[in-house]
């Protein structure tokens, strides 16, 4: 069984998602490549797919997009901050 990295509160960024700091240290812990979001509006190439495809895969996953105290969840941040 794998052990999990363990992402601090200073590795997620207030946006959604992992700061640079935390894509580093989850690479580091896993061997993972994990890359930057794609924030642009019109992105070419396979950065476009790549955008496509996180917003497919992230639009449909169950669960809120606040919680009980009306604040954004973690999956709407993320949702936003890649323009989905």
């Amino acid at each position: 069984m794998k052990k999990r990295a363990n992402l601090r509160i200073k590795h997620k960024s207030k946006k959604g998602g992992l700061n640079k700091k935390g894509r580093d240290y989850y690479n580091r812990k896993t061997g993972s490549k994990l890359k930057a979001p794609v924030t642009e509006k019109k992105p070419k190439g396979k950065r476009a797919a790549r955008k496509r495809s996180f917003c497919a895969r992230m639009s449909g996953v169950k669960g809120p997009m606040k919680d009980k105290k009306g604040r954004p969840t973690r999956k709407a941040l993320a949702l936003k901050r890649w323009r989905c």
